[in-house]
């Protein structure tokens, strides 16, 4: 039996990239037409953060109806065909969605200030990247539109996008509540860094730049307020 630190992570890959590939093209044919109805809602969650910074809440809703069907849709009845730590994976997406929908709940003491500044428009294009550039970048390195990876849908862009969100929301005192809301999307950027960088897919360059990214700006937001 070969010791531990001799192995390698594409040790660990359990299927090739075209079978990753091709995972995104049959549950995007097979979720149609959800792309209809995600696309505006993702559109709308963008707008209310961007423009309506008071109804952050019903953004926020939206952001983790995306988790829990992600969590069911994609990992629950899909991924676990191609890996076995999907169900896991659906555990932790459908934790997030419950996080996130206790936040937004009426009479938390979250909130969403409306300062501008330059960590408010660094966390606002987190999220539009998720929500509008993301899936087209990924559709560049010869990966056909089929394949293309929607917030709310599928799991990278909708990580993405909910650091951004995250790195907006303020709380006095949040204490651990504020690192179980971050721990999920942070843990699954690295882990799908992990896979696509085993894959050979470039992507991996932006789930491991998204949470600098948000982490950055939630640090300067935190500190313009000392």
């Amino acid at each position: 039996m070969s010791e531990w630190w001799t192995y390698r992570l594409d040790d660990f890959l359990m299927f090739a990239p075209t079978t990753y590939q091709r995972l995104f093209a049959l549950y995007n044919a097979q979720v149609w037409p959800a792309q209809l109805l995600a696309l505006p809602l993702a559109a709308l969650a963008l707008w209310l953060l961007a423009c309506r910074p008071a109804r952050w809440r019903l953004a926020c809703a939206l952001v983790a109806a995306g988790w829990l069907w992600t969590a069911w849709a994609f990992h629950w009845r899909r991924y676990a065909g191609i890996h076995t730590a999907a169900p896991w994976f659906a555990a932790g997406f459908a934790l997030q969605a419950l996080v996130l929908a206790w936040l937004a709940r009426p009479g938390s003491r979250w909130h969403m200030p409306a300062r501008t500044g330059w960590p408010r428009g660094l966390a606002l294009a987190l999220v539009a990247g998720a929500v509008l550039l993301q899936p087209l970048a990924e559709l560049l390195p010869d990966r056909p539109w089929r394949q293309a990876a929607l917030f709310g849908l599928t799991p990278d862009a909708t990580a993405v996008g909910t650091l951004g969100l995250l790195a907006l929301l303020q709380r006095p005192g949040a204490g651990w509540w504020q690192a179980a809301a971050w721990a999920v999307p942070l843990l699954w950027c690295l882990a799908s860094a992990a896979t696509l960088w085993t894959l050979g897919l470039p992507s991996w360059r932006w789930l491991l730049l998204a949470p600098v990214l948000a982490l950055l700006a939630r640090w300067a937001a935190t500190s313009s307020r000392r």
